[in-house]
């Protein structure tokens, strides 16, 4: 649902600016693939911030599975999303 509600936000703004985004997402994603030691920000909750957009992917390891959990905007505070 994050990424849906973020994606129709910037359809809205400007048509293919939500394409973008789900590009820059994937390469997210890919290097998360490869290395997800990225800084923990609270609990055990990593987080990777999304390269030319204000969002980013909190996730945990656990084991070989990087579990996202939400992809929140930045002006967010994440314990009043969650």
């Amino acid at each position: 649902m994050d990424i849906q509600d973020a994606y129709d936000y910037y359809e809205i703004k400007s048509a293919g600016l939500g394409e973008k985004l789900l590009d820059a997402l994937d390469d997210a994603f890919e290097i998360l693939r490869i290395n997800p030691n990225f800084q923990v920000r609270y609990d055990d909750v990593h987080c990777l911030p999304v390269k030319r957009f204000p969002y980013m992917i909190h996730f945990r390891i656990e084991g070989e599975e990087v579990l996202v959990y939400a992809i929140l905007n930045t002006s967010l505070d994440p314990g009043s999303v969650w």
